[in-house]
């Protein structure tokens, strides 16, 4: 950091968001401190991926002190963050060597989201969710373990069990891990075993509302549907799950005996609300004014999965990674505006430059409002598109070459069981 004394920028996350507005602030004479409890960013939007063999974790992710090497008024902090101070205008942070706490003069919170169990938070150790790279890694293990404990079974419940893959949640991420995992079972792995055949395994996406992706479409969302079904995922719309457990689930007042549930139902906010004791939504997102502050509380903002905003033009800006990105810049160039002395921004805007989802090959939707696609062409703008928004080139010929020989040989070069099985999440 520069010996002269200069406005501090502490940014709490390295996602979409945190980055976007580190990089937004390149140019302003601040020193900038962005903390996270990982040393690396990952590109969420394909984290499935790698929760199914198609991708390593390498391919997806890239060291937060490498990317912004070339920044020099970035100085990257590994971390926890256990409070905010309004007060004393400081952050504590506890790294597990030691703790302190580090003065702001802005601060610009970016901590995303987990995975929400409305209530059932005890549900969790059986159905993980998926935001991060141990959570990909961990489903990676329960899904390949799955197909081995059914190569090893003697009782054909137990095997059917095994060979049950329910993913509770039908939104983009549930959609695209049920049409990966059934390539999985139907292709890569279908000759990898000798006493059972994978291609038999089931595939069930439960969504409680009336159509998956209900983000998109009403037509796009069916055309999703069809394209599950015709790969032979078995899709339940208006239903509830009602219990998870080692054994399976309660879908309404139907068990369904599975050894692999996923979820992908929903979100919760980081505790950041709490850290400031600002107003919440019911997600726990802070509620913020139309340039991203936090109400209450003078230099600071909530970006991303972290803010609840309705922005000028009326629609709630949702929590999606472009989002994250444009408020992170917004943010960035509203600070960079008022230490130069230059008029404030606009309300902010968000740009919905279209929604992608994929169902398996040459299978996708697109919806770019002005038209609207589904089939080969949307498969192959969605794979155009997840490349192109990769950190760096590196990841981008990674995830290239890895995608180009899965295409080519209906393999995935990732099927490691690593780590260790506990119960009773298994």
């Amino acid at each position: 950091m520069s010996d002269q004394k200069r406005p501090v920028v502490i940014i709490v996350g390295a996602g979409f968001g945190g980055l976007s507005a580190a990089r937004a602030l390149a140019s302003a004479e601040v020193d900038i401190v962005l903390v996270d409890q990982r040393n690396h960013h990952i590109f969420q939007p394909l984290l499935y991926q790698v929760a199914t063999a198609s991708l390593s974790p390498a391919d997806i992710a890239g060291p937060v002190r490498s990317i912004l090497s070339s920044q020099p008024n970035v100085t990257v902090v590994l971390g926890t963050v256990t409070g905010i101070d309004s007060a004393t205008r400081s952050v504590s942070i506890d790294n597990g060597v030691r703790s302190g706490a580090i003065a702001y003069d802005y601060l610009i919170l970016a901590t995303g989201a987990r995975h929400a169990y409305f209530g059932n938070d005890h549900w969790e150790p059986y159905a993980p969710g998926l935001k991060t790279i141990e959570d990909a890694t961990s489903i990676r293990r329960r899904l390949l373990w799955a197909f081995e404990r059914a190569e090893m079974a003697t009782d054909i419940a137990e095997r059917d069990a095994n060979l049950t893959i329910v993913i509770v949640g039908g939104g983009p991420t549930g959609v695209e891990l049920a049409g990966s995992i059934i390539e999985l079972a139907r292709a890569a792995l279908a000759k990898d075993f000798r006493r059972i055949d994978p291609r038999k395994a089931r595939v069930l996406l439960v969504e409680a509302g009336p159509r998956i992706l209900p983000s998109f479409t009403p037509e796009l969302s069916e055309a999703a549907k069809q394209s599950l079904e015709k790969l032979g995922v078995s899709v339940r719309v208006d239903a509830r799950v009602m219990n998870c457990d080692a054994e399976g689930v309660v879908i309404g007042e139907e068990r369904v005996p599975a050894a692999t549930i996923l979820w992908a139902a929903g979100v919760q906010a980081s505790p950041a609300a709490g850290w400031l004791g600002a107003a919440a939504d019911r997600a726990g997102r802070v509620l913020v004014g139309p340039d991203f502050s936090v109400p209450g509380h003078e230099g600071v903002f909530a970006i991303g999965d972290t803010a609840s905003l309705t922005d000028a033009a009326g629609q709630l800006v949702p929590g999606v990674a472009p989002a994250a990105k444009q408020a992170g810049r917004y943010v960035g160039d509203l600070i960079t505006r008022r230490l130069s002395g230059f008029p404030q921004q606009a309300p902010f805007r968000y740009r919905n430059y279209g929604n992608l989802a994929t169902i398996g090959r040459y299978a996708a939707v697109a919806d770019f409002g002005w038209i609207r696609l589904r089939g080969a062409l949307a498969w192959w703008l969605w794979g155009i598109a997840h490349i192109f928004f990769l950190i760096d080139f590196r990841n981008r010929v990674a995830v290239t070459l890895g995608w180009l020989w899965s295409f080519l040989t209906f393999k995935r070069g990732a099927r490691l069981i690593t780590g260790m099985l506990r119960t009773p999440g298994k």
